[in-house]
């Protein structure tokens, strides 16, 4: 812990808030962050030494553990032969044609370098094939931090009214940004209803992971599917946290729904920094130089993070035990955190969908992001701190999900039970 202080103390001097992202301050949870010096598997190490068994897993995209060895390889050939082109190369080309054999209603991908680029670049496409302005998305849902995607966010963004949840965005900026209830169909019909032949798409996480962790409630999904087809809207799935994890064709494939527009994250870059958004022949054609729809990146497509990724998404296509095997994981940690709570008598709901797990310290369900917040953050900072004493590294902040990885083992799991066991009672 002394060296991690150290370089937070460093950091601060020259690191707006001592960090490059926001949530890794640990403000939530009132503690110094840990600095990370490396990983491998399902374990990840401090600069102090300390490893912990890591259920953050870089938000998401180790599917099969840090490190793995074939990605690994495969980065270290590609180095070799380059860095950067800013040009074409046969690895995008490969990826994409391997997305589209994996994920259903797609038949064309533009890469990009980042889920909130993804998003940005997905709703321009939706206003331009549409020729409307106005968007809807769900409270707590979060796409990340382009200016329009910045109210009513989840994560670790603020969440202010209707108004931007950021200083610096401009009032006129988000004016088109809707915002409707997680889980609750009325709540989007409302507003078609009120401004009619105005809506240009629907965003939406599929399963809320930046709340937590909260599903789609039956016929929901459906539900937005026929109101877009109904009023001429698109539909776009954010799955920079689904994708490639619930299936090899991510929600789409999951919950049976067909989608206009998915954007993913760094999932398809091997955990290194990747997006892409991606949709019908037909859509994706406006995006120029084929269209009118302007989108460019010097990086886009790099070929160090196109080898990682290719290399990923072809063994999660080869071996789709995988998806079995991190969702029965996910299955036995979610049950005995449940029996660790009954057990204690401690006020925890536990959500699971697919391989992702959240707590929540309240006795109520939670199936939106108001329910969400009924959860005691308080008691989850606590939790959090006794879990990191435990050698168990969570995200620190209760909107956040756990995520699992081919990579943990049997004894993985029995040691976080237990520890959860003991900070339940503890709490």
């Amino acid at each position: 812990m002394d060296t991690s202080a150290a370089l937070f103390e460093r950091a601060k001097k020259v690191l707006p808030g001592g960090v490059n992202s926001p949530v890794r301050a640990y403000r939530a949870v009132g503690l110094t962050p840990r600095f990370i010096a490396k990983a491998d598997g399902a374990y990840i190490w401090d600069a102090d030494g300390n490893r912990y068994i890591d259920y953050v897993c870089s938000w998401g995209p180790m599917i099969l553990g840090h490190n793995h060895p074939l990605i690994r390889e495969a980065v270290e050939k590609a180095v070799k032969d380059g860095l950067s082109f800013g040009a074409s190369t046969e690895r995008e080309v490969e990826i994409a044609e391997l997305m589209i054999n994996m994920v259903p209603n797609i038949e064309m991908v533009r890469m990009v370098n980042s889920g909130t680029e993804a998003v940005m670049s997905a709703l321009r496409l939706a206003r331009g094939a549409t020729g409307r302005d106005k968007i809807i998305k769900f409270e707590g849902c979060y796409h990340g931090h382009s200016d329009a995607m910045l109210v009513k966010a989840g994560s670790s963004a603020v969440a202010e009214g209707g108004r931007p949840s950021s200083a610096g965005v401009p009032i006129d900026t988000a004016k088109d940004t809707l915002t409707a209830q997680y889980n609750n169909l009325d709540s989007v019909a409302s507003l078609f209803a009120q401004y009619p032949g105005e809506i240009a798409c629907v965003i939406v996480e599929p399963v809320a992971a930046n709340m937590g962790v909260v599903g789609p409630n039956p016929g929901f999904l459906e539900g937005l599917r026929a109101l877009c087809d109904k009023e001429g809207a698109l539909l776009i799935f954010d799955e920079v946290i689904t994708g490639f994890r619930l299936a090899k064709g991510g929600a789409q494939e999951y919950f049976g729904i067909k989608t206009d527009i998915v954007t993913f994250g760094k999932i398809i870059g091997g955990g290194m920094p990747v997006g892409a958004y991606c949709g019908s022949r037909a859509l994706m054609e406006h995006i120029a130089p084929c269209g009118s729809v302007y989108q460019a990146g010097t990086l886009s497509g790099n070929p160090v993070a196109m080898a990682a990724g290719l290399t990923q998404l072809s063994y999660l296509n080869s071996h789709p035990e995988v998806y079995t095997d991190i969702s029965a994981k996910a299955d036995r940690l979610a049950d005995g955190m449940r029996q660790a709570a009954a057990e204690s008598g401690a006020n925890v709901r536990i959500n699971q969908v697919g391989s992702l797990v959240a707590p929540f310290f309240t006795p109520d369900s939670v199936e939106s992001f108001t329910d969400a917040t009924k959860s005691d953050l308080n008691k989850y900072a606590a939790y959090f701190e006794k879990m990191l004493a435990s050698g168990i590294y969570l995200a620190p902040a209760q909107f956040e999900a756990m995520f699992l990885s081919s990579a943990h083992t049997d004894a993985d799991l029995e040691n976080t039970i237990t520890a959860v066991k003991q900070v339940f009672s503890a709490l």
